[in-house]
């Protein structure tokens, strides 16, 4: 399983996601920072990425056209460490979810 990380969320996620053994990379790597949605979306559909973002649109395509899984995290806006902590106590139930077919999973 594999992510790509949206703008609204920091680089700092990716980070812990790949210290944790997960595959992740941010759009800012992708040079994907200035893109669309759909352009963002079409090459996570291309390359397997499941989507994490805090941008509503991701969770309603995914469920319109489950093409691409979606981790839609919810929280407000709290520092990198909440973020974190949130996503090392959710972690295992998110992969549980995204594994089992899930095509948004919200956090």
């Amino acid at each position: 399983m594999k992510f790509v990380v949206d703008n609204q969320l920091p680089v700092a996620l990716v980070n812990w996601l790949v210290q944790n053994g997960w595959e992740a990379i941010h759009v800012l790597d992708l040079q994907l920072n200035t893109s669309s949605d759909t352009e963002i979306w079409s090459h996570a559909r291309t390359n397997g990425f499941v989507v994490i973002a805090k941008d509503e649109d991701f969770s309603n395509r995914a469920s319109m056209s489950p093409q691409v899984q979606v981790v839609w995290v919810r929280l407000g806006n709290c520092r990198n460490t909440a973020l974190l902590a949130t996503f090392n106590k959710q972690m295992s139930s998110i992969a549980v979810a995204l594994k089992s077919g899930a095509s948004v999973v919200e956090l």
